[in-house]
């Protein structure tokens, strides 16, 4: 049987697959910039092997890949008329992938995010935030996910409206919250009030998501779990971010100044600023440690990043089968059919 989203967070760890935008862009079938996921209409194989490798990794939900697919950033891009097949079709590929898992099936969630157009200032924006909202939850509901995705709001009243509507549709609400380097919502909340009010409102899950790594977040994750009676997420970036540039989006490289032309290393020249897997993992023995329920990684993740995370945490993964051994490695191996005068050069290798 599947086991709903409550069943497995009450049963233990979930883990969360995110960072397909960063991983698609990278595989040549996303565009940075504007970051709109026309993948899921013009390259739907591509989109369905990125799902299956971050399933296989360790995964229990297949996220819809809607990020950005709203009527906002299509209008930029001038596609209104593919938002509802586009939004359609990333769901039912979701599902699609989501039947292959070999032991249970895979959790599909369906997926909305900051507008950046929501200003706590102007009433109207708030109403077609709302109508965007409503329109893609509608969607998601007809297409048979098993819960909402609300992520990266950097308002606090944005995520209210965005659960007030995941309610509306009578879906459970995974809620996370994007912090910006003045360590404070826009509108003045502390990530610790938004997500312990949108947790007595009624959201399965709270925490936060996206632009900080691991070592800025994890203070964060820290004070929702001392405010937050339910599940709490955390789903980081991989990058290096510290105190003095606490999000990936001013986070330079002291090694080298080449941005193709950009100002900063955000977003096409963050490579040499990533963690390894392994601190990674560190990271997710921590957060399991004190509480997190809900563990991933965003923008930036690869499925080995995810694997490491989800083996840190005591899941064995579909494709735990391919995690490094270096017992037979030339150089560095043990096994004793290894040839000593490989061995021993490893030093000088």
């Amino acid at each position: 049987m599947k086991r709903s989203l409550v069943e497995r967070l009450q049963d233990g760890t979930v883990i969360a697959g995110e960072g397909y935008l960063f991983e698609l862009e990278r595989r040549g079938y996303l565009q940075a910039g504007s970051f709109v996921p026309e993948v899921a209409l013009d390259n739907p194989e591509a989109l369905k092997q990125t799902y299956r490798d971050f399933m296989l990794a360790g995964s229990d939900v297949v996220l819809a890949f809607t990020y950005n697919a709203h009527r906002e950033k299509m209008r930029i891009i001038g596609k209104e008329e593919l938002l509802e097949p586009l939004n359609r079709q990333a769901i039912r590929l979701a599902k699609e992938v989501a039947k292959e898992h070999p032991t249970e099936e895979a959790l599909v969630a369906g997926n909305i995010s900051n507008t950046n157009i929501f200003d706590p200032e102007d009433q109207a924006s708030k109403d077609k935030v709302r109508t965007m909202f409503a329109e893609m939850i509608g969607w998601c509901k007809e297409e048979g996910v098993d819960y909402i995705n609300g992520e990266t709001f950097y308002y606090h009243e944005e995520a209210i409206i965005a659960l007030e509507e995941i309610t509306k549709q009578d879906l459970p609400a995974v809620i996370t919250i994007g912090l910006m380097g003045e360590n404070i919502l826009r509108d003045g909340y502390t990530v610790e009030e938004s997500c312990r009010i949108l947790s007595e409102h009624g959201a399965l899950v709270v925490g936060m998501n996206c632009f900080r790594g691991p070592d800025t977040m994890q203070p964060y994750l820290e004070k929702i779990r001392d405010n937050v009676d339910g599940y709490v997420a955390g789903l980081p970036v991989p990058y290096r971010t510290t105190e003095e540039h606490p999000t990936f989006f001013n986070l330079p490289d002291g090694g080298c100044s080449c941005h193709g032309g950009l100002e900063t290393s955000f977003p096409t020249a963050l490579d040499p600023l990533y963690h390894n897997r392994y601190e990674l993992a560190e990271w997710a023995k921590q957060a399991k440690s004190i509480g997190v329920n809900y563990i991933g990684l965003c923008c930036g993740a690869s499925p080995a990043m995810l694997r490491a995370v989800a083996e840190a945490v005591g899941i064995e993964t579909v494709n735990s089968t391919y995690s490094p051994d270096m017992e037979k490695h030339f150089l560095f191996g043990k096994d004793k059919t290894l040839k000593n005068h490989n061995l021993n050069y490893r030093t000088k290798a």
